[in-house]
């Protein structure tokens, strides 16, 4: 091989390094959105657009959970949304959970806001 196929060959390779380093970073990130380890919480909302299972559970915009299943309740109508936290979080009674959204293209995600004294039972 010439010097110029060598280098166009240590290029490629290089290239090819470089993106399957990508797409292993990738998973990596795919794989830590979500909670490996928690308690669940159940809520129910009027609406929850833009909400998809896996979707964050955020305190004071800190990732503290996933969303783990959306049901309609049949009688009521309302979203019904199983949420795992991190065991080390514990949401207190008064607190309430809302859609936010990230901004204008950003995702949506639930948003507890913290309120009460005492921390909610699991469920």
């Amino acid at each position: 091989m010439t010097g110029e196929r060598w280098g166009e060959t240590i290029l490629g390779a290089i290239v090819v390094v470089v993106a399957a380093g990508f797409f292993a970073y990738a998973a990596a990130q795919a794989g830590q959105g979500g909670v490996r380890a928690g308690y669940n919480l159940v809520a129910n909302f009027q609406r929850v657009d833009g909400i998809n299972v896996g979707a964050d559970v955020r305190v004071s915009g800190v990732k503290v959970g996933a969303v783990r299943a959306i049901s309609l309740d049949p009688t009521t109508y309302n979203a019904h949304v199983v949420m795992t936290l991190d065991n080390n979080v514990h949401v207190l009674d008064q607190s309430t959970a809302r859609v936010a959204s990230e901004g204008l293209l950003g995702g949506a995600y639930i948003a507890i806001e913290p309120a009460g004294v005492d921390p909610l039972p699991p469920g």
